[in-house]
């Protein structure tokens, strides 16, 4: 009986569909978070992370490992990089240094994306890279992107028909025309539209708080474009509690939408955006629920989605706070390793 036992199991395991392996190679440069069983299993996500002030090199490893364990899918997290080859979010912009380049090494691996996670400030990337990136937006892949996504890039090139793309207003849905409230002072209550309950992307989601601030993407007295559809309202506190009472003096404005998008393939990709997204509002497990929804709706893995679907961090998350004054908050340009949250971090790090 144990012999017959053994055969069967035998059997099983040999008819049982072999794991698909991790398609982009370790490497210094970025990090790679091996898939396995669940609702993603055999998908890559590809996270890239180049922004210089909501520490996105923190989250989104947070949230690599988070879809790669709790959700079956491979994660891939690229960064911004300087000469000197490290992560670095305190590199100045084309506004501030005249003829700077920004580099994030990897995107070749877009390549063999499902999903692209998006999360950059205000960078300027050489030709090479700009290409990369537009045939991804042009592929009809899904796209899910946050806070400064919506000013993602000085000088970039994307045309569809002749015409060139404000990767914003065109792509996203809204481009950032100042903070509705008080800048690195208010936090943000992000409550679902009663109306879009019944969404995906929000399947779930209770409440949503964070400290950052909210955005406007439109001018006063307008609204969404046309194919937006706003699934989260976010209202402006008085403060940067969760217990703090709304600013009655601020309407909510939209913090999360989605939307389609058709680049020059003429692929529809669905698109969704989140005005909200610093590390610290990744703390929320709305937001977090926000974001792991978000890669299943966007390819098409909805039926798949559980209102209780495991979003808590792998490993202990406790962010660096947002802003530019880099001594006091301990920022600094790492090896991307520093920031794999598989690694117990030393002293000096």
């Amino acid at each position: 009986m144990t012999a017959m036992r053994a055969l069967l199991a035998l059997v099983l395991l040999s008819s049982a569909p072999a794991q698909t392996p991790h398609p982009v190679p370790e490497d210094p440069r970025w990090l790679v978070f091996e898939g396995g069983e669940g609702p993603g299993a055999g998908k890559h996500v590809v996270l890239i992370a180049a922004d210089q002030e909501y520490r996105s090199e923190e989250s989104l490893p947070m949230l690599a490992h988070l879809l790669a364990e709790r959700h079956g899918f491979h994660a891939t997290v690229l960064f911004g990089h300087n000469p000197e080859g490290l992560v670095d979010p305190t590199r100045k912009i084309r506004w501030e240094v005249k003829g700077i380049e920004h580099d994030i090494p990897g995107l070749e691996h877009l390549a063999t994306a499902d999903a692209l996670v998006f999360f950059t400030r205000l960078i300027t990337l050489p030709e090479e890279q700009q290409a990369q990136l537009r045939t991804y937006f042009d592929s009809g892949k899904p796209l899910i992107t946050f806070r400064t996504a919506n000013h993602a890039f000085i000088e970039f090139d994307y045309q569809v028909d002749g015409k060139q793309v404000r990767f914003g207003d065109d792509v996203l849905g809204g481009a950032f025309r100042g903070h509705h409230g008080r800048w690195h002072a208010d936090s943000t209550r992000g409550t679902v539209i009663p109306e879009q309950k019944d969404h995906p992307v929000v399947r779930g989601v209770a409440d949503v708080w964070g400290p950052s601030d909210v955005y406007r993407t439109y001018p006063e007295g307008e609204s969404l474009p046309e194919g937006c559809t706003a699934l989260v309202m976010g209202q402006p506190l008085t403060g940067r509690q969760p217990t703090d009472g709304p600013n009655t003096k601020l309407i909510a404005l939209p913090v999360a939408w989605v939307k389609t998008w058709t680049g020059a393939s003429g692929k529809p990709a669905r698109v969704f955006h989140s005005t909200m997204g610093s590390a610290k509002d990744f703390e929320s497990a709305g937001m977090r629920r926000l974001a792991v929804n978000a890669v299943y709706w966007g390819l098409k893995l909805e039926d798949r989605l559980r209102a209780d679907a495991d979003v808590d961090p792998v490993a202990p998350y406790a962010p660096r706070a947002s802003g530019f004054d880099y001594p006091k908050l301990g920022v600094q340009a790492r090896p991307a390793t520093a920031f794999d949250p598989r690694r117990a971090p030393k002293d000096d790090e």
